[in-house]
């Protein structure tokens, strides 16, 4: 192996023999990685004068900016972790194992490592911003890779993944024992689904339950998003926040005022009243109206229905938010008489609540929410 410039990067590697070849498992320092590594986005390659398409070229997808800059978040958060391996191919002109001592000895020069799977963390990670830590990662080599081979490699982790379901990411909340906004929101589904007299008794579904009910209309993923958009503009960060500081719960976030109280009027609650009582409270006030308003819309599972559904529930808490205002009393707990007052201003009945008026979706969420504010008057 020819070694150009720099140091060449050594590290022990394990060496396990799969029916595809043998694959060498080891761990690199992120920058390192970064530095050596490169996509091979898969794009048209053009005859002369562009006008004849030669061939394709290219195994991975374009970089996802968004996805970056998430992960580039997620990397500096106090328990930030990658425990599944990073994918890369590299010729055996740079890379050289060394059976007796297991150590794997890569040229450091750039770009001399493709990568087959992993190249939105390893984007995220040149994002990470703690000097004197280190993030280290899991590679697995190829060495010699065919282009064929790394192509299937590439298409079989991707086809076979499944995305984790969002419910179930608000449920492992429950086993958090530091503060967050998700863990608010996951505890605030659970109590008004388990308390009787509650507008959202058995209407959502909370995972880890047995026997389902046919009540259950809203997911816990929307209910939970539904709050939290009021609480935090980055849940991550708060929670990163209260994690860091669980051995000294004298430490607050700072509260907020003006505009972007208006924005997160439920902030200021959840930094202050730490068992979050009063946003229980005031989600379940606004919806025993609600239910009180339009009882069978809202308690029975019909056909065609929306109110007690996503399209329904999410529109009502858009409106939730101009209700409250309106009363420009932010930390306090408006009263169901006093919601009353605005929603007995509105004239829609039940049998308006079908699919045909407020298609389900973004579009029959925001002429619900419209048609709300301007009966109310709010708007």
């Amino acid at each position: 192996m020819e070694v150009i410039g720099r140091e060449p990067i050594k590290f022990k590697c394990l060496e396990a023999e799969q029916p595809i070849g043998v694959i060498y498992i080891g761990v690199m320092d992120h920058d390192d990685l970064e530095y050596i590594s490169y996509a091979d986005v898969r794009r048209l390659e053009l005859g002369i004068d562009n006008r004849e398409v030669e061939d394709y070229i290219g195994i991975q997808r374009q970089l996802n900016t968004k996805r970056e800059k998430d992960i580039g978040k997620y990397v500096n958060l106090v328990d930030a972790t990658f425990p599944n391996s990073i994918i890369i191919s590299i010729s055996s002109e740079h890379a050289d194992y060394d059976k007796e001592t297991k150590t794997m000895t890569i040229t450091n020069k750039d770009d001399v490592a493709k990568v087959l799977d992993g190249q939105h963390r390893i984007a995220g990670l040149r994002h990470f911003t703690k000097p004197g830590e280190e993030f280290q990662v899991i590679v697995s080599i190829y060495i010699d890779m065919e282009i064929e081979d790394q192509a299937i490699v590439f298409a079989t982790i991707n086809k076979e993944q499944k995305n984790v379901s969002n419910s179930l990411v608000q449920d492992l909340f429950a086993f958090a024992k530091s503060r967050s906004p998700q863990k608010t929101a996951h505890n605030i589904a659970r109590a008004l689904s388990k308390k009787e007299d509650s507008p959202f008794y058995r209407k959502i579904k909370i995972l880890g339950t047995a026997n389902r009910k046919e009540t259950e209309t809203i997911t816990q993923d929307t209910f939970a998003k539904s709050i939290i958009k009021y609480i935090s503009s980055d849940p991550q960060s708060d929670r990163d926040f209260y994690k860091r500081n669980k051995e000294n719960s004298s430490k607050k976030l700072d509260l907020i005022e003006g505009k972007d109280l208006q924005k997160l009027f439920l902030r200021n609650m959840f930094i202050l009243d730490e068992k979050d009582i009063k946003i229980a409270q005031l989600i379940y006030n606004y919806f025993y109206v609600v239910d009180k308003k339009w009882p069978n819309a809202w308690r029975n599972q019909t056909p065609n229905m929306i109110l007690n559904r996503t399209t329904g529930f999410v529109a009502l808490m858009r409106f939730f938010k101009d209700v409250y205002l309106s009363f420009e009393r932010i930390g306090d707990v408006i009263t169901k008489e006093e919601f009353k007052t605005i929603f007995d201003k509105i004239s829609l009945e039940e049998n308006d609540f079908n699919k045909e008026k407020y298609v389900p979706g973004s579009s029959g969420i925001g002429e619900l929410y419209r048609d709300l504010l301007y009966q109310s008057g709010l708007s």
